[in-house]
């Protein structure tokens, strides 16, 4: 095939069809030899997708013989090498002395980032192998100017270095093993037939290697994607630094080229075929000079030409955010698949591709996407992820209904009945908890129930449940096993006898390979702890990936940077151009600083910037290419790509050969895309906000009976009121349950009616303290699971309680009512006014004294006199009699005591007038709302707008401001009986407190 001395280099520049036109070249080549002899040629090439078009276009042609076409990772078979170690077993005994290092040394990092610093570890000794840097390389870097961190590094590479040994090598190594061994027996006895290179930029160490060998082969060549045939010749002889030059495109065709002691003059034309658009290549040539050469822009830029050429077929996306990124690009491949053209999208943004996908499943489009679905957000994974996260911790109800409710679980048998019982059981744990369900909560719920089934349902789960939150390190095979069974069992539900859907499709075939191999490498892992397990399984997940078997359309592909050098699509689309995502931030080295990486021989980190680039420069150059990055994100605004960075400051600076105009040009015909996309976004006719609502219900349908709570609420936010007590919507408690306010307040008002109780008259200070402590902790221990809000609440109440017990001395009151509940008529008025009194007091000269406990800041009096009326209300009822056992009495005073950060006590001395003067304003407000007319406005005098209200979903707060009018919108037809506003409130009492005042 070839009859000129070598090293044989050829190149291809960007834009061409590459695997096309490898296959040309190829053919042409062979055109004089007998049929068979291409199958003697081995083709070796840098991707799958490369190998599977390569192969497509050859038998395109009809029927003949294929080369032998390899991957550079796939080598000829080597004797005498030894099995490498499987890769997850060399990362858990990387982490057992990471662990140990961390342990020593635990100003290193923090436990969390165990399996992180071994992933990079195991990284960096691969790195090494590949590109035979021996251990002693590290060792002998002169570190005295560097900071300590980098000098214990040092030390502990010399740890590690028996794993560089040759007799049980890692995959790096026995790949370099391999190729050494190969280049010496083709220097001995070169193969006679062709041997050929293609796609590969020799950026790793083993890949380079087993490039330079096949250059001087007598048959061998390498054809380089992507060769910049137009850079000067200064800027190839500039590239030396790799500080400087790595991140340029060609630097690593500069490096092969001279290991294998060839210049750029000697890179032919593997065919003599011309890029689609030579003026472009010329503009993105320039645009990506070196850093240190970019005044080059002014010297080479004032000759460029045909710019308006170059930008022609090229389309510049500025989108507003993501989404409309997203919708751009799928009008776009929606309009290719209508006009029959072959599309790609090209990005490492796959929240981008994800985003694509989704909004392309509108229209029945399925992408070929070449990269598939994470296995860790695939059904089996999360499920997987979500059984690993119930060892070593206490289970909340809301993670055991997260289990319960996924897809997989209860699939083995009646899993109709299984989500029956759950949804009884999370309505359960809303209204009366637990917040951290054991099987003896089970049991006891289940006993509540009619015999339908459930009690053995819960028994099944109370058995899975019991004895999950042991804490302790064990083994890790010990780990994997319990965590299947647990996984299995519950995937097979209580009456099932397979693990159901667990393990079925290619999702599930991923997720058993993952854990078969975890559990194959689990004696190498020693001992770990629950939460050490639950981070290693996320990290093992996160590395797979689901390819599902869907019916794509061939036509429209998601392709990853790599695969830019595929080509063959008439339109590119080249997405996600923030600097962050394209390029991605090369990874922090916790181990390695770029001056050690440079003086080792190791790879810069610019090394992947480099690759980018590269990736970048043949994409950009295809037929049709659209250019997209969305200018703001979910956080702040983005930073263009460096590169779509370069390209548009360059055109903006060519003012005399039209570059402004051609960039305008680019952004018109992006805009006229985010135009298309923001219509998909609008209705067809617009959709009416909602207005401030104020429903007037029938009279004999509003509530004749409220606490003095539920006035406070009617006062505040009428449409509460119409919600809970007319149209019995009850409010579920959140499912995760937290040591919120409302349970703070009710902890309080038990402790100090337990102390109140029990008060022995002349007790001295220090006692009464040391029993209200005492009451505290018990009721803390009884009443809150959770320590942390146990320790911080009595820490409270410690610091008031000498503010408390000096206000206990100074009211000089015998409490005579305790949280017991008063009634009164509001006559002539239909209507029940309620109340239960923290504590009322009788004072020496007979009078009452009427206290309110508050954990937060008690209401002023000016809040009092207009909205928080609930003590002057139940000193009105007090005065007529509304307290059993009391009597009319005469209310001296009302207090709210406030327990919190700022003790303080919220004092009004009352009279007749004033108590008179409420109960007037109470008959008058309770009056009004006997009138069909008033209607119950939501949200009319809130404490504050930020404030949540339980019912602001059903009133469409948000679609509506609070400056805005209520509009009174008559509901519901007159009925002949009254509603009650107890009437359906006593089952759920738990819920909602205010009602119980």
């Amino acid at each position: 095939m070839f009859d000129t001395p070598g090293p044989r280099l050829f190149g291809l520049p960007p834009g061409v069809d590459f695997p096309a036109a490898l296959v040309r070249g190829l053919r042409a080549r062979m055109a004089g030899a007998a049929p068979e002899a291409m199958a003697r040629v081995e083709l070796y090439v840098n991707t799958q997708r490369m190998r599977r078009r390569v192969t497509d276009l050859m038998t395109a042609e009809g029927a003949g013989f294929l080369p032998r076409i390899r991957l550079v990772t796939e080598l000829p078979p080597v004797p005498g090498l030894p099995a490498p170690v499987p890769p997850l077993r060399r990362r858990l005994e990387l982490a057992q002395l990471v662990a140990r290092l961390i342990e020593a040394q635990p100003d290193i990092a923090p436990r969390s980032a165990l399996f992180d610093l071994s992933d990079s570890l195991a990284e960096l000794i691969d790195e090494m192998q590949g590109e035979g840097v021996p251990p002693e390389a590290i060792a002998r870097l002169d570190v005295a100017d560097h900071s300590a961190h980098w000098q214990r590094t040092q030390a502990f590479m010399a740890i590690v270095a028996p794993m560089f040994g040759a007799d049980a090598p890692d995959a790096q190594a026995l790949a370099r093993m391999a190729v050494e061994r190969i280049a010496a027996r083709w220097a001995e006895a070169p193969p006679d037939h062709p041997v050929i290179v293609a796609g590969s930029t020799g950026s790793r160490g083993t890949t380079s290697l087993f490039m330079q060998a096949v250059a001087r082969l007598p048959q061998g060549a390498l054809v380089l994607p992507g060769f910049d045939f137009d850079l000067p010749a200064a800027v190839w002889e500039g590239m030396d630094d790799a500080l400087t030059a790595e991140d340029h495109p060609q630097f690593r065709f500069h490096r092969l080229m001279g290991l294998v002691g060839a210049g750029p003059a000697e890179v032919g034309r593997w065919t003599d075929e011309i890029p689609p658009s030579p003026a472009r290549n010329r503009l993105i040539s320039l645009s990506l000079r070196p850093a240190p050469v970019t005044d080059q822009w002014l010297t080479e830029g004032r000759h460029l030409t045909g710019l308006a050429e170059a930008a022609r077929g090229m389309t510049l996306i500025e989108a507003p955010g993501p989404r409309a990124e997203a919708l751009a690009v799928a009008m776009i491949l929606r309009k290719a698949a209508e006009e029959g053209r072959r599309a790609a999208l090209i990005t490492s943004d796959r929240g981008l591709t994800r985003q694509v996908a989704a909004a392309l499943d509108r229209w029945g489009i399925v992408p070929d996407d070449s990269a598939g679905k994470p296995l860790a957000l695939s059904a089996p994974g999360r499920f997987l992820r979500h059984v690993a996260r119930l060892f070593g911790r206490r289970l909340t109800g809301e993670t055991l209904l997260t289990l319960l409710k996924h897809p997989l679980t209860a699939t083995g048998a009646d899993r109709g009945n299984h989500l029956r019982w759950t949804r009884d059981l999370e309505l359960h744990l809303r209204r009366k908890g637990p917040p951290f369900p054991a099987a003896a909560d089970l049991a006891l719920w289940a006993g509540t129930r009619p015999a339908d089934g459930v009690a053995d349902w819960a028994r099944w789960l109370g058995g899975l449940i019991e004895g999950l939150d042991a804490a302790g390190p064990r083994p890790l095979a010990d780990h994997v096993a319990a965590h299947l069974a647990l996984a299995e069992a519950l995937a097979t539900g209580p009456a099932g006898d397979t693990t159901g859907e667990l393990w079925l499709k290619e999702a599930g075939e991923a997720a058993r390979a993952a854990v078969e191999e975890l559990r194959r490498e689990a004696p190498h892992g020693g001992e770990l702890t629950p939460a050490d397990y639950t981070d290693l399984f996320d990290a093992i997940l996160a590395r797979g990936e689901v390819r599902e078997a869907v019916q794509a359309r061939p036509d429209l592909m998601i392709w990853g940077t790599l695969e830019a050098r595929v080509q063959g699509a008439d339109l590119v689309i080249l997405g996600g151009l923030n600097d962050g995502t394209w390029p991605q931030l090369p990874p922090p080295d916790p181990w390695l600083n770029r001056q050690m990486r440079l003086k080792a021989g190791l790879l810069l980190p610019e090394r992947r910037i480099g690759l980018s680039a590269h990736d970048y420069s043949q994409a950009v150059a295809a037929p049709e290419v659209v250019l997209t990055r969305a200018t703001r994100d979910a956080e702040a605004e983005t930073v263009p790509s460096r590169w779509l960075n370069r390209l548009m400051n360059l055109m903006s600076g060519l003012k005399a050969g039209g570059g402004p105009e051609a960039l305008a040009g680019m952004r018109a015909r992006g805009r006229d895309w985010l135009d298309l996309a923001a219509a998909l976004e609008q209705p067809a006719t617009p959709v009416p906000l909602a207005t401030r609502p104020a429903p007037q219900p029938p009279v004999p349908a509003r509530p004749d009976r409220l606490a003095v709570t539920g006035i406070r609420k009617l006062i505040r936010d009428p449409y509460a009121v119409y919600a809970r007590h007319i149209l019995r919507l009850y409010p579920l408690d959140p499912l995760h349950r937290a040591p919120d306010a409302r349970l703070r307040g009710s902890i309080l008002h038990r402790i100090l009616e337990a102390f109140v109780k029990d008060r022995a008259p002349g007790s001295d200070r220090p006692t009464e303290r040391a029993r209200l402590m005492r009451i505290a902790e018990a009721v803390l221990a009884e009443e809150v699971p959770w320590p942390a809000a146990r320790a911080l609440w009595l820490a409270r109440l410690d610091r008031a309680a000498a503010f408390f017990l000096e206000t206990e001395a100074a009211h000089a009151g015998t409490p005579v009512v305790l949280e017991e509940e008063g009634r009164v008529d509001l006559t002539p008025l239909r209507f029940t006014l309620t109340a239960k009194p923290d504590r009322i007091d009788v004072l020496p000269d007979g009078r009452l004294h009427i206290l309110d406990y508050k954990t937060g800041t008690p209401p002023t009096k000016k809040q009092q006199e207009q909205f928080d009326k609930q003590l002057l209300l139940e000193a009105a009822m007090a005065e007529r009699g509304g307290f059993r056992g009391l009597g009319p009495a005469e209310v001296a005073r009302i207090s709210y005591i406030g327990l919190g950060t700022s003790p303080k006590v919220e004092s009004v001395e009352t009279d007749a007038a004033l108590l008179g003067q409420v109960w007037e304003g109470l008959h008058a407000l309770v009056g009004r709302y006997m009138r069909r007319e008033q209607g119950y406005v939501s949200r009319r005098a809130m404490f504050g707008e930020r404030f949540p209200g339980d019912y602001d979903h059903l009133a469409r707060f948000g679609e509506w401001e609070m400056s805005d009018a209520p509009v009174p919108v008559p509901v519901g037809a007159e009925a002949p009986e009254a509603g009650s506003a107890e009437a359906g409130t006593d089952r759920d009492r738990g819920s909602c407190p205010e009602d119980a005042a």
